[in-house]
């Protein structure tokens, strides 16, 4: 992977980060308190598809572009996308006070189920089990899902664990996949009414 420049800017939950490297240009910006809507474009129809999951079910606003060296392959692409969203994730949680810190959740898609479970811990750390029926989706190279979820959990400083339990069809292990995400991510980012203006950890910090 390639360095280059990174550029943060975030208000509220709302964050906007640039990451340009020899290999990709990527614009991000996330509002953690949206709607679901999503402007996407990566250049991997397939990838753009599972992005637009974890807008819609963890109603979160995304806007991601990517102009990446698709000519090579899809990895710079998709992994520097997760990096530059756990970025933005990173600054638009900010110092975490009131939020639910852990969530969690299962969904199904006919035969395929999965279980997805994180926790904004600070510490970051990704634990994946997931045996893909097929190593393309449409334009997506199955492998590049874990180097998705890498990035993401390296940046964002979250503890990622996902568990495809069941599952035939490689494009439904996929989306349930990317929807349980959202799905744990809605639960773990909602303010606890309780907590208000309280870190929750025992440590005082995330």
């Amino acid at each position: 992977m390639a360095h280059g420049k990174t550029t943060v800017t975030s208000s509220d939950r709302r964050a906007s980060v640039t990451r340009n490297t020899a290999e990709t240009r990527i614009q991000v910006a996330i509002n953690l308190d949206g709607t679901g809507k999503a402007v996407l474009a990566t250049g991997i129809g397939f990838f753009d598809h599972m992005l637009d999951q974890i807008a819609r079910h963890g109603l979160i606003d995304l806007d991601i572009r990517c102009d990446g060296d698709l000519h090579i392959d899809g990895h710079h692409t998709v992994e520097d996308v997760g990096i530059t969203l756990g970025q933005a994730f990173a600054q638009a949680v900010g110092d975490k006070k009131g939020i639910r810190r852990y969530g969690h959740a299962y969904v199904p898609l006919d035969e395929a189920l999965s279980r997805v479970v994180i926790d904004f811990s600070g510490r970051p750390g990704l634990h994946m089990d997931v045996r893909f029926s097929s190593g393309m989706i449409g334009h997506l190279d199955t492998q590049l899902v874990f180097e998705f979820f890498q990035g993401f959990v390296n940046h964002a400083g979250v503890t990622l664990h996902i568990d495809n339990l069941k599952g035939v069809n490689a494009h439904h292990q996929c989306e349930t996949i990317f929807k349980a995400f959202a799905r744990a991510l809605r639960f773990a980012l909602e303010r606890d009414p309780r907590m208000e203006g309280v870190i929750p950890s025992t440590k005082g910090s995330l």
